[in-house]
C-alpha cells in the first residue's frame, strides 16, 4: 500500500483538524496516511520512505510560520523530487501560507503536485467543509494510482 505523510503545524488546532480530514481522504483513496506534527520530524531520514507528502500550516501575518520555513529546508535535504504532493492550511483572513508551501514543494523540491493547487479554509469553515478536505487528500492518493 502506498504511504503518504501529512506533516503540519497548528497553533489553535484548526490546521490539525484539517490534517485529520485530509488523512481520511487519503485513506478513502486507498493509501495509508500518517499524520505527524512538524515539530516531531527532526531529520531528513524521518521524511524518507513515503510515496507522497502533504504539508499544512496556518497563515500568520500573511505568511507561513517560521518553523514551517525551517521544515521546508529539511524537506529539501530529504530529496523528495518526483514525489506526489499537496499543501493546505487555515487562516482567519488572508490565507497565503498554503500557496507558498505549494509553490516551494513544486518549484524548489520538484514534487508532482496535485492539480487542485493549494487548499485553504477559513478557521470557521473547517467543520462544514470536511468533505472538501477529504477530497483534497483523495486527490493526492489519485496521483499514486
Amino acid at each position: 500500500m502506498k504511504r503518504i505523510l501529512i506533516a503540519y503545524f497548528s497553533l489553535k488546532h484548526h490546521t490539525e483538524q484539517m490534517a485529520k480530514y485530509v488523512a481520511e481522504g487519503v485513506r478513502i483513496g486507498g493509501c495509508d496516511a500518517e499524520i505527524i506534527p512538524i515539530s516531531k520530524l527532526k531529520n531528513k531520514k524521518e521524511l524518507q520512505g513515503y510515496d507522497g507528502y502533504i504539508f499544512g500550516c496556518p497563515t500568520y501575518h500573511k505568511d507561513m510560520t517560521e518553523n514551517m520555513k525551517r521544515f521546508l529546508f529539511l524537506a529539501h535535504d530529504a530529496d523528495l523530487s518526483n514525489k506526489a504532493g499537496g499543501a493546505f492550511g487555515s487562516s482567519t483572513h488572508s490565507g497565503e501560507a498554503p500557496g507558498y508551501i505549494f509553490d516551494t514543494m513544486e518549484h524548489a523540491l520538484h514534487m508532482k503536485m496535485t492539480s487542485l493547487g493549494a487548499f485553504k479554509l477559513k478557521e470557521d469553515e473547517i467543520e462544514v467543509n470536511m468533505t472538501a478536505c477529504q477530497d483534497y487528500g483523495k486527490s493526492i492518493s489519485d496521483l499514486l494510482a
